[in-house]
Order: C-alpha cells, then structure tokens, then sequence
C-alpha cells in the first residue's frame, strides 16, 4: 500500500513538473521572460513576487490578464487571451 501511494505521488509530481515546464516554455514565447524570471527581479518583478503580491486577491486573475493583454500598467504581450490567462494562473499559483 504504501509504495502505491509513493508511486502515485511520484507520477504527480512529474505531471506537475512538465505543466510547469509547458507554462515556462510559453511565458518564453510569449516574451514574459525578457523582463521577467521565475525567482529573481530583472526589468520586472519575479513571478513568485507577484504571486506574493496577489495572494488572496479574488481580482488578481483578471486584473493582471487585462493588464497584459491590453497594456494597461504593462507592456502589451505577444500572447493571445488564452495564454495570457494560462500564464496568469500560473504565476499566481507559485
């Protein structure tokens, strides 16, 4: 019993890693991370800042979405709603 729950945590984990992988590739084409990295502050704030920032915000999503999608207090982004959307939840998920 035991090794089925260590077995089906691990296969969890790895499904998380390659969501985390997928958004990171997409915030790469989208050009999120010219300005931006997942730890550290560059031109912009880390992701993980900004999720600190917006945690327990019920407006955060799309607050942020708005922004990035219609450059309102942020550069306009490549990505299209769904991604930008996509992307946001990501960030606020760290």
């Amino acid at each position: 019993m035991r090794s089925m729950l260590i077995a089906v945590a691990g296969a969890a984990l790895l499904a998380l890693a390659g969501v985390a992988s997928a958004q990171e590739d997409l915030a790469k084409s989208s050009g999120c991370l010219g300005c931006h990295a997942v730890d550290t502050k560059k031109v912009g704030p880390a992701f993980k800042d900004v999720a600190k920032k917006y945690k327990g915000d019920a407006g955060a999503e799309a607050k942020l979405v708005s922004e990035i999608s219609e450059g309102k207090g942020h550069p306009k982004t490549k990505a299209s709603a769904d991604d930008a959307t996509k992307l946001v939840k990501w960030i606020l998920s760290m």
